[in-house]
């Protein structure tokens, strides 16, 4: 299947290489957009607007506050990066302070800075100092006889509150101050989060900032980036889509086209390895399973693994506490997985032949209808078409069922994990380990995850059934065409046209334990009519096979116009005979296209010429449409008689040296025969006529008739010498004719 994928993949290796990066990008949009949803639950929700612990502005009392908590190099870190102003003052903006902050006394402190690892470690001091803040004020609240709790950790404090406090602080023992700054050093990084979230918010309201304003604001502004980042993700995955459609559809074509050329090229003797029926499905069935294989596998493949990976990443990023349960679901995956593999996988391989099977029993009934009904053997046929599709139906019902018990189990596990996660991270979020932000973003992580793991595991479920198609296929693309056209080919010898020359020729089929033909020797001149009559079996038709090299010889040599024909391009040489086989073929279209279809150019004229020879030209114009009238596939609207007719006229029409008729007359009527026979001696006056006939009636004009018994040619001569000496003629010819007839 590799050697297949890389060879008709080549083609498309931009789109491929643009599909890639564009995976990548949507990869990357999937992966943030649970980091953007928690955003806007943790920030615009939970945390007001109020993205980190540095205030942006505070006042005289607030400062003070704050770094009464701090030690001595974060109080230089502060004071290193905040300003004090006057509410006069402009900003960079070019407004007053007392505009943005409209309940600052005449002076406040200002944020001066906006490199990101100062401002990190600035939200490192206002969170140790925050969560020491809230210790000391219930401490003090508690003597006083107070409860500060819910008022210190809601997200409306009103920090004025506190700064009653701020004359009994520098009174407070020194073991207590430390005891507490200890005991904030210790708590959870989300609750000291959480608690100079607040203080930093009560900050702004203090000093009249719009913080509803402010959130209202960060939720439209994360909103909107989700929306973004999501139509990213959507542009990619449609663009993504459409690649992987024209890539898998455009290989699937190349590989239908190379199969078709393939066959076409074929001989006989690959044809009796591979029936049509099986043909048609590998170019048709087994292309399509490749071509679905691509379609999705561009996408998962590249996409499942980056988005599973990333998946993993994120949520340790988010709660590294609760992977364990994204680790109990993928292993509940594999023993599942595991399980529908061995069941279901080997009916994959079963399936192809099933189809080949399938379809061999529906050709064969379709196509010999006509027996069927003759023979009364509607029913045997309607069993053994039930039997072939039964057993395809109960092994797609096998697979089905087996995919379908699978999807209520995913739902399960899905839903099971979802709880577990709930159920988890709901304790977390109690304990302050984790914002419901994180939760619910790791939620959705622990869904890519689950789901980049089903898809790469549904891709390599498929690839089973896959493998076994690019095998089928490959075995057609690999086989050897037995009859090919020579490296250096020799042209046709002008000088003798249409000279047909049969040398000691011998040949005998694969597997065959003897030859169908002996020492076969004769030569066809131009302006001649050369006949074969003979038993059935004998090898007439086997002879004439060998003439137009759907067969190669074993022994010997036949030479056409002096050229040893394996030594000849298989196009030149066929291009010099006009064939009509035992069996007329005629192809969906009109009379007139099935009349060119040997020579494009031909003119009107010529064409009504050779279907008057052919004696098809009578019942042509008893047709509305004349020649314009529509033929069938296969010539089913037409007659026996009359599709061996318009066979002939299709030969007559190419205008060939040689025409070879292999048993062309037996369903035309004596009367009609001995007219065409006539008309066909006087229009084919300067060609090289060889028939293969059963009727004696037909050859015994000819100027040399071929007697063969058992792959030899046992008699040769005209029809009075071989009526003299050749046994086997005198038999045949009695068996047919009269005495007086045969005179």
């Amino acid at each position: 299947m590799g050697k297949l994928i890389k060879t008709y993949l080549k083609p498309f290796r931009l789109m491929l290489v643009l599909a890639i990066l564009l995976l990548f990008g949507q990869a990357v949009c999937d992966l943030n957009l649970p980091n953007i949803m928690s955003d806007i639950i943790n920030i615009g929700i939970m945390q007001g607007g109020v993205e980190r612990a540095t205030p942006q502005a505070v006042s005289q009392n607030g400062m003070q506050l704050s770094t009464a908590f701090m030690t001595d190099s974060e109080k230089q870190l502060v004071s290193d990066n905040y300003i004090l102003v006057k509410t006069t003052d402009t900003n960079a903006k070019g407004k007053t302070y007392a505009s943005i902050y409209p309940k600052a006394e005449d002076s406040l402190y200002v944020l001066n800075t906006t490199d990101k690892t100062v401002l990190k470690s600035l939200d490192g001091a206002f969170e140790d100092s925050g969560a020491a803040f809230v210790n000391i004020m219930q401490a003090m609240a508690k003597q006083s006889g107070q409860d500060l709790t819910d008022t210190l950790t809601s997200s409306s404090v009103d920090i004025t509150q506190a700064y009653q406090f701020l004359p009994q602080l520098p009174k407070m023992p020194p073991d207590t101050i430390a005891s507490a700054e200890a005991a904030a050093a210790s708590s959870p990084e989300m609750l000291k989060t959480q608690s100079s979230i607040a203080i930093t918010k009560a900050y702004l309201n203090e000093l009249g900032y719009d913080t509803n304003g402010m959130q209202q604001s960060s939720i439209w502004k994360y909103g909107l980036i989700m929306l973004l980042v999501a139509l990213l993700s959507g542009a990619a995955t449609c663009t993504v889509t459409f690649l992987a459609t024209r890539v898998a559809t455009g290989a699937a074509r190349s590989l239908r086209r190379s199969i078709f050329t393939k066959v076409s090229k074929f001989s006989n003797t690959e044809f009796d390895k591979f029936p049509t029926a099986t043909l048609i499905t590998r170019n048709t069935n087994d292309v399509m399973q490749l071509q679905m294989l691509l379609m999705f596998g561009i996408r998962m493949i590249i996409y499942a693994p980056i988005v599973g990976v990333g998946a993993v990443i994120m949520a340790l990023n988010k709660a590294v506490s609760m992977t364990w349960i994204i680790a109990l679901v993928v292993v509940i995956l594999l023993c599942m997985i595991f399980t529908i593999v061995r069941v279901a996988v080997p009916k994959f391989k079963i399936m192809q032949k099933l189809v080949d099977k399938l379809n061999l029993v529906s050709r064969e009934s379709l196509s010999g209808m006509m027996v069927i009904r003759a023979f009364g053997t509607q029913e045997h046929e309607a069993g053994r078409f039930d039997q072939a599709n039964t057993n395809m139906r109960n092994t797609s019902r096998f697979i089905n069922r087996t995919f379908s018990f699978m999807f209520p189990i995913m739902t399960l596990i899905m839903n099971g994990m979802a709880m577990l996660v709930i159920w988890v991270g709901a304790n977390r979020i109690a304990a302050s380990s984790i914002q419901i932000g994180d939760m619910m973003a790791f939620m959705q992580y622990a869904f890519q995850v689950m789901f980049a793991f089903l898809s790469i595991s549904m891709i390599f479920m498929f690839v089973p059934r896959a493998s076994v198609a690019a095998d089928r296929i490959n075995e057609v693309l690999d086989t050897d065409i037995s009859i090919k056209d020579p490296e250096d080919p020799k042209e046709f010898a002008a000088a003798k046209k249409g000279v047909v020359e049969f040398k000691h020729v011998n040949f005998h089929y694969n597997g065959a334990s003897e030859d169908a033909l002996s020492d076969i020797n004769f030569t066809a001149l131009p302006g001649q009519t050369t006949a074969i009559i003979g038993a059935t079996g004998s090898g007439k038709t086997t002879a004439i096979n060998l003439l137009l090299r759907f067969y190669d010889v074993t022994g010997g040599e036949i030479n056409v116009d002096g050229v040893d024909i394996r030594q000849a391009r298989m196009k030149d040489l066929r291009a010099r005979i006009g064939y009509v086989p035992q069996k007329g073929v005629l192809l969906s279209g009109t009379i007139e296209s099935n009349l060119r279809y040997g020579n494009r150019a031909a003119t009107d004229e010529e064409v009504e010429k050779v279907a008057e020879v052919a004696q098809a030209i009578g019942f042509i114009k008893e047709k509305e449409e004349g020649f314009d009238a529509e033929i069938s596939q296969g010539g089913t609207n037409v007659s026996g008689g009359q599709k061996q007719r318009l066979s002939i006229a299709r030969a007559l029409a190419k205008n060939p040296e040689v025409l070879v008729f292999d048993d062309s007359f037996s369903a035309l009527d004596f009367k009609t025969d001995a007219v065409l026979r006539k008309a066909l001696k006087e229009h084919t006056a300067d060609a090289t006529v060889i028939i293969v006939a059963q009727r004696v009636g037909t050859i015994m004009s000819a100027e040399q008739i071929l007697v063969m018994d058992q792959g030899r040619i046992v008699g040769r001569g005209t029809h009075k010498e071989l009526m003299q000496n050749c046994p086997e003629y005198i038999e045949i010819a009695m068996s047919q004719l009269s005495k007086e007839e045969l005179a």
